[in-house]
This record gives C-alpha cells, sequence and structure tokens, in this order.
C-alpha cells in the first residue's frame, strides 16, 4: 500500500496542478482538536473528493500493471480494504492516524530483549491484553490501579450477565453513584 501511495505522491506520476499525497492529508490537519461533527463536515467536504479521486487512480494504474507486479499487488491489497481505509468518512470520531496508540505505549518498553519478560506468545498476548485494559481505563478519565483493583475483587461474585458494569466507562458512572449514595 506504502509504494501505491509513494507513486500518487511522486511528482512525476502526477500532471501540472494536481495535488500530491501531502497536500490530500493537509485538510485534516486544520480538524484535530475539534468535535466529531466538525470533524465529519470537513472531511466530507475537503476529503471525500479526494478519496474518490486516489480510487479511480490506483484503479486506473492497476488496470496498466501485470497482475503478478509488487505494486499491483500494493493497489489490490489497498482496493480490498477500502471500505476500511476510507471509514474516516463516515465517521467523525474516527483518527485518521495511530499517534494516540503510539504515544498510550511509550511508556512500555519497546525492543526485542525487552520483551523477552513476556517469555512466550501466551505471555505477549496477555501482556496485550493487560496494556489494552489499561489504557482503556486511562483513555475513560479512570485510575488504572483503582479499577483493577477493585474489578479483580468483585469479579468472581460479580453476576455474568452484569460483566459490563465494571468496564472502565461503566465502573466511573456506577463508583460515582456510591459515593453519591454514601
Amino acid at each position: 500500500m506504502y509504494s501505491a501511495l509513494a507513486l500518487w505522491h511522486d511528482p512525476c506520476t502526477k500532471s501540472a496542478g494536481e495535488p500530491t499525497f501531502a497536500e490530500n492529508y493537509t485538510p485534516t490537519d486544520s480538524i484535530n482538536g475539534k468535535d466529531a461533527v466538525e470533524r465529519l463536515a470537513v472531511r466530507q467536504e475537503l476529503s471525500a473528493p479526494l478519496m474518490t479521486e486516489l480510487h479511480a487512480w490506483l484503479t486506473t494504474q492497476l488496470a496498466r500493471l501485470s497482475r503478478n507486479h509488487d505494486l499491483a499487488k500494493a493497489i489490490n491489497y489497498m482496493l480490498r480494504r477500502w471500505d476500511a481505509f476510507t471509514c474516516f468518512l463516515d465517521d467523525g470520531r474516527v483518527c485518521l492516524t495511530n499517534n494516540a496508540a503510539e504515544r498510550a505505549l511509550r511508556c512500555v518498553p519497546l525492543g526485542r530483549k525487552a520483551w523477552l519478560f513476556c517469555g512466550s506468545d501466551r505471555g505477549g498476548q496477555r501482556a496485550a491484553v493487560l496494556y489494552t485494559l489499561i489504557q482503556t481505563a486511562r483513555l475513560n478519565d479512570v485510575d488504572p490501579q483503582a479499577w483493577l483493583a477493585d474489578v479483580l475483587a468483585r469479579i468472581a461474585e460479580h453476576p455474568v450477565r452484569q460483566l459490563d458494569r465494571l468496564l472502565p466507562w461503566n465502573w466511573r458512572k456506577q463508583r460515582g453513584m456510591l459515593s453519591q449514595a454514601a
């Protein structure tokens, strides 16, 4: 996919006056930090036509290439995932980058040697689940340590059909009601 986008970005492959990929990404810079409704309106106005142009361009380039060419494989990969790639045009809450996720993981030591503590693939999966739980609590303005301690203390006796009440976004509301009742 990157090679297809890089080709679209390459000034040598563009006709005079056509925008490059970097110029197409610029409209989203102005809406960072705005609410979802505003972002959606700007995306519909500015980004949707660009994505339509990109889709047409990719389809045209694909027709020119051999089916086994690496670039054709990259274009096919992107076109098969087009709905996922363009979901930001239908939902203003969707972020175009994964910067927030990367910032959230900065506290986690990265690198081959740092992951040795996992011990196995299953250990790595468990670590990923824990990181997800902790970050979900943080994103919901819940203290992860307090939340995990409370949930682990109550989960054995908690009704299975009401496990959703222990999720961070519901737990905060429930804790607020309990503190008001006390």
